[in-house]
């Protein structure tokens, strides 16, 4: 344990500069380099076994590159709700307050999928965003009955494990 703590430390202080800078150069924006800067050594306290890294850099920026990716697609979430909120007439905008409970909810949600193995995300989309029946869904993906009901059960409880 000392050993791990050790090499993070030390991952810190030789790279923590060079990884902020790498990532405002894609992002564009400083402040929010260093907080995925932060979560990615944040990521790394977790539990993850450094002692076997030999290219810091890589690892640091393949980490980083997943935590840029899900900050990217929470973005793009956010937008497109705002979107739909400038869309409305203004009486029927809902509160600060209600806007919030919902970005929030969609980063939940965004979370959970992205936690899902990609066979269950896609039964699991097409069960409740379509509306398909799982008959349908065996059909359509080229699988048995049971394995769609495999890959929805599967999706259920990853759905239960992000509930708050």
């Amino acid at each position: 344990m000392a050993a791990q703590s050790e090499t993070l430390v030390t991952l810190y202080r030789d790279h923590h500069a060079w990884l902020r800078g790498w990532l405002a150069g894609r992002l564009g924006c400083r402040e929010v380099a260093a907080d995925l800067a932060q979560d990615t050594f944040a990521r790394l306290m977790a539990g993850r076994d450094l002692q076997g890294v030999l290219e810091p850099r890589a690892y640091l920026t393949t980490v980083a590159k997943g935590l840029m990716a899900n900050w990217c697609r929470r973005q793009s979430l956010e937008r497109a709700y705002l979107e739909s909120l400038a869309a409305l007439p203004e009486p029927s905008t809902p509160s600060a307050e209600h806007q919030a409970l919902v970005r929030e909810a969609l980063h939940l949600i965004d979370a959970m999928l992205d936690s899902l193995p990609g066979d269950a995300r896609q039964v699991f989309l097409l069960a409740q965003f379509e509306g398909i029946g799982y008959e349908e869904i065996a059909r359509r993906l080229g699988i048995s009955l049971s394995t769609v009901k495999r890959h929805m059960k599967r999706a259920l409880v990853g759905c239960l494990s992000h509930v708050p």
